[in-house]
């Protein structure tokens, strides 16, 4: 598990989204000034509440959100896995 305890989220601040530290400082917005290659001593000199870890932190949780796997579905094979569950449940009376 990340220990990402600088990552917030609260409902009264910035409608609920993941924050630095409770502060309105969103994640989204870190993330987004170090994707576009602002320096990291520009982004602590622009935002003097933050700190180098709630950056570090900030780029862990993005990074743990892009974890998200797609999975194939086969509708027919669901579908045959049903009927042979129900089958085994409810006897064929023919």
């Amino acid at each position: 598990m990340l220990n990402l305890e600088r990552i917030t989220f609260d409902p009264q601040v910035m409608a609920g989204q993941a924050c630095i530290r409770g502060m309105r400082i969103p994640v989204s917005l870190v993330v987004n000034l170090v994707a576009n290659g602002k320096p990291l001593e520009e982004i602590l000199e622009e935002y003097p509440d933050l700190e180098a870890d709630d950056i570090r932190q900030s780029l862990l949780y993005a990074a743990w959100l892009t974890q998200e796997r797609v999975y194939s579905f086969n509708p027919y094979s669901a579908l045959h896995n049903v009927v042979s569950i129900f089958s085994r449940i409810i006897p064929n009376k023919a």
